[in-house]
């Protein structure tokens, strides 16, 4: 069974995720720390679980989602999962901080891709990588069906859904994301976004005011 913990991560308050199971094998999920303190609290975390990360795995490239790739993939010595239509993004994410002011260490490139064809395996467990392209070309959800849970990185938030108006973005592609692959699943699955509250699936599918007609929203 796939255990869970959030951190709230920087001044945009990213979710990060660290996902273990019962081998103590882990992955780490948009980790997104960018202060010293918030790398110790991580890892204070993991060392204090004995977990054993085997990846860091980013939902997608947006520059406060991998404010911590650097230091975590040096800290376990792991590689970045990320979706392909991703890795440029990825690639100069140092220099879209310093727009906003933030100096970071440049996040690793050598990646490892996340698709469709191929679940991710950590521990005696598996994730299904469900491609959700819209907030950004490559943008991912990580679905565990014997587990209930989606992590939706910035797709799908409780009430709203990610920001189109970004480079890559496609509100149309965005929606149909939702709709054709994400509102397919158990209404009861726990929706775990990237920023915010989680939720579940059915609750957005009957109230986010994004995707019930006659309603009207604001993004997160």
């Amino acid at each position: 069974m796939i255990q869970i913990k959030v951190f709230y991560f920087n001044e945009l308050r990213v979710c990060c995720y660290v996902l273990w199971d019962e081998t103590q094998e882990a992955i780490l999920v948009d980790p997104a720390c960018f202060s010293h303190s918030e790398q110790e609290r991580l890892k204070k975390f993991v060392d204090g679980e004995a977990l054993k990360p085997r990846y860091l795995v980013n939902t997608h490239a947006h520059f406060d989602h991998v404010l911590g790739n650097a230091f975590v993939c040096r800290e376990w010595g792991i590689k970045t999962c990320i979706h392909s239509a991703e890795r440029n993004t990825l690639e100069y994410a140092d220099k879209y901080c310093r727009v906003f002011g933030l100096e970071i260490e440049k996040p690793p490139v050598d990646t490892l891709p996340l698709s469709e064809a191929e679940p991710l395996y950590f521990g005696n467990s598996q994730l299904h990588i469900l491609e959700t392209p819209g907030h950004s070309p490559g943008g991912v959800c990580l679905y565990a069906p014997d587990d209930g849970f989606l992590i939706t990185g910035d797709t799908l938030f409780a009430g709203s859904i990610g920001r189109t108006d970004l480079p890559g973005g496609d509100y149309d592609r965005l929606i149909g994301s939702i709709q054709a692959k994400m509102f397919l699943l158990d209404a009861s699955l726990r929706v775990l976004p990237g920023h915010g509250p989680e939720t579940t699936l059915g609750y957005e599918r009957q109230h986010n005011p994004f995707l019930v007609p006659n309603k009207g929203g604001s993004y997160l």
